[in-house]
């Protein structure tokens, strides 16, 4: 009965296990399923059409457009019109007449086009001007393009990187884990000491130690491609790992010379500095304009109204009146008395009665202006020669970085070498020390030690490895290629 007991207790339990491994199960699923797998193209097209420093980018772009749209606009004639009316008490003058009057309604408009023949070159150069701008504001945007999608592709590798080095971390846990179990063992039979046994827990504690600063550092530069692509940081993403084997497969030697010859013409930093300093160049023209006379044409249209506007209807002669008499004879000289009758004049006779019409030229010449235009000129070619300078420290600063980027991947693939040799060494150490100590003729100390040193040699040789691929993408960035895994 008993027996009965204990073998249906048992199988209670194995359901239990199978039921509680069944749900673990499903929400594994459910977290794979939730977790979302990013290619680095897909980092790439999402940092390219959601980051915010690009958007700045190409508002300032849009700003350089409309700019330039403006100053072609400038050649166009411009046509502006203008009325005004209002009640004037007083003594004001009737609009279209010789006369006053106390109060008057006063109402005139017009309208009036210029265009100007000729200033100095100033609209043409200003054009060209704000054209070099757009075209330096473009490829800025695509400088902040470049730099953005370099900084993606190294945080990817820095990903990659780090989650191999969580993985080797963890192995190591369960290498120490193995060595604290064989350690407790040999105490247990009397064949360790209570140091050993102490030095073998504390493997297993630096090694879980290690596993959980590597785990923080792969969580750390997702959290950086996650900001690149203006993700929630609460969104669970995980990179997808490419053929390692392929990404080693990288060219190493490189021709610094031809590097820097082909970067000058595709870096987008070097292009910027040149359109820039063209930018300054064509300044100093349209300040050399503010020199010549400018020429303008003109031609307006007018007219008026006045509520005290009168016109004469008719006269009538009353009688007459003596003005004088002809000296001599004593005859009277006399006038008609003539008496007007008058109306308003009416608001359309009045705007078509004073409609009046112009047009001329009008040319401004410029003879003393306190030495504003030379100062404009002498300050516009020194921001041109530091533009050429910027230029000139911008080319410096390519080459020089260019030599030591092909170093650094030199020196990179000489460590990489190094690093798997010294890795192989250690492994084979490993495994010769471990069989060593399973015979018993190597002691706890020498066996933690030989472990150490294979953990070290897997994490630089890992490091390393990807340092080579990092420094070779760098090397493609610089020469224009497409930066892929």
């Amino acid at each position: 009965m008993n027996k009965d007991n204990l073998m249906t207790q048992s199988i209670l339990k194995l359901k239990r296990v199978a039921v509680l491994s069944i749900v673990c199960l499903g929400m594994a699923s459910l977290t794979a399923s939730a977790q979302e797998v990013i290619s680095l193209q897909e980092a790439v097209n999402r940092t390219l059409a959601n980051n915010l420093t690009i958007k700045q980018a190409l508002i300032t772009e849009k700003l350089g457009t409309e700019d330039y749209n403006a100053t072609k606009y400038n050649q166009l004639p411009t046509l502006n019109a203008n009325g005004q009316g209002g009640y004037y008490f007083g003594k004001t003058q009737v609009l279209g007449a010789f006369a006053y009057a106390s109060s008057t309604l006063n109402i005139n408009g017009n309208a009036q086009a210029q265009f100007t023949l000729f200033q100095g070159g100033q609209l043409r150069n200003q054009i060209l001007q704000n054209k070099l701008t757009l075209d330096a504001d473009k490829t800025s945007t695509a400088k902040i393009k470049n730099d953005l999608l370099l900084n993606v592709v190294t945080d990817y590798l820095v990903i990659l990187t780090d989650q191999d080095l969580a993985i080797a971390a963890k192995q190591q846990i369960d290498l120490a884990k193995i060595t604290l179990d064989r350690a407790q063992k040999n105490f247990d039979q009397g064949n360790a000491t209570l140091a050993d046994l102490a030095q073998a827990k504390s493997q297993v504690s630096t090694a879980e130690l290690n596993s959980t600063n590597a785990q923080n550092q792969v969580d750390l530069a997702i959290l950086i491609l996650k900001q690149y692509m203006e993700m929630d940081p609460a969104t669970n993403i995980a990179v997808e790992k490419p053929d390692i084997s392929k990404l080693t497969d990288v060219k190493t030697v490189y021709d610094a010379t031809e590097v820097i010859k082909t970067a000058f013409t595709t870096n987008p930093d070097i292009k910027l500095a040149e359109l820039q300093q063209q930018v300054y160049a064509q300044a100093i023209k349209v300040a050399q304009g503010a020199y010549y006379p400018t020429l303008v044409m003109f031609g307006g249209l007018g007219t008026s109204y006045s509520n005290q506007a009168r016109t004469v209807t008719g006269e009538t002669v009353s009688g007459t009146t003596t003005i004088g008499t002809v000296e001599g004879t004593g005859q009277n000289v006399v006038t008609p008395n003539i008496i007007s009758t008058v109306s308003p004049v009416s608001f359309g006779s009045q705007l078509n009665n004073n409609f009046n019409k112009s047009i001329g030229l009008s040319l401004q010449i410029p003879i003393f202006n306190h030495f504003a235009t030379r100062t404009a000129v002498t300050k516009a070619k020194l921001a041109y020669q530091n533009a050429d300078l910027n230029t000139r420290i911008a080319k410096n600063n390519l080459s020089k970085t260019i030599i030591q980027a092909t170093l650094d991947l030199s020196a990179a693939e000489k460590s990489y070498q190094s690093a798997l040799q010294t890795f192989n060494s250690n492994k084979e150490a490993l495994n010769v020390t471990k069989q060593r100590y399973d015979a018993g003729f190597v002691n706890t100390l020498d066996y933690n030690t030989a472990l150490t040193n294979f953990n070290k040699s897997q994490n630089d040789m890992i490091a390393a490895q990807y340092q080579v691929i990092f420094r070779s993408k760098v090397i493609d960035y610089y020469l224009g290629n497409p930066i892929t895994l």
